[in-house]
């Protein structure tokens, strides 16, 4: 199919094939593309450690709600809420840092699309990249005040213990 349509439009490929000829622009590409995908690795590593939280903080609220059920435990609603705003920016930060990945897989994309296309997309490319760093800063941003409603909220939750229920 795509050797049809090449061979329909002879200068097409003729043309295609002369701009990608050229080792050192594919070499120029490739050296060009290694940023981003650098930072793609980045932004996944961060996401490893972003997923993690949210997974332990999800286990936690299903284990409080099991333990609640039927009960009425003002620590343990107190508990529950702090760790539903922990999930709550744990998953904004997940969602905006993922963003971030597909957008710079757009910028990869649009590096080697250039060596291919006669007009200039390089304020496409830039554009990208722009938001890819505005979701990336959004998403670190949500990620900070998760640890810091977790550090604070542990803070406040180890201060006050536990009292025992009074027997009814």
């Amino acid at each position: 199919m795509l050797f049809d349509l090449l061979a329909s439009q002879a200068n097409l490929a003729s043309e295609l094939l002369e701009r990608t000829a050229s080792t050192l622009r594919v070499q120029e590409i490739v050296r060009l593309s290694l940023a981003p995908a650098f930072l793609l690795a980045g932004i996944g590593a961060i996401m490893n450690v972003m997923m993690s939280r949210l997974i332990w903080v999800a286990e936690r609220i299903e284990r409080l709600e099991a333990r609640m059920k039927g009960k009425d435990n003002p620590r343990a609603q107190i508990e529950l809420d702090w760790l539903y705003r922990r999930r709550n920016l744990a998953q904004r930060a997940v969602v905006f840092s993922t963003s971030a990945a597909l957008t710079i897989s757009v910028v990869i994309a649009l590096l080697f699309v250039s060596a291919w296309i006669q007009p200039q997309i390089g304020t496409i490319t830039a554009i990208a990249w722009i938001v890819t760093m505005a979701l990336l800063i959004t998403g670190l941003v949500h990620f900070v005040l998760e640890t810091m409603v977790a550090a604070r909220g542990h803070a406040t939750l180890v201060a006050e213990p536990e009292k025992p229920e009074e027997p009814s």
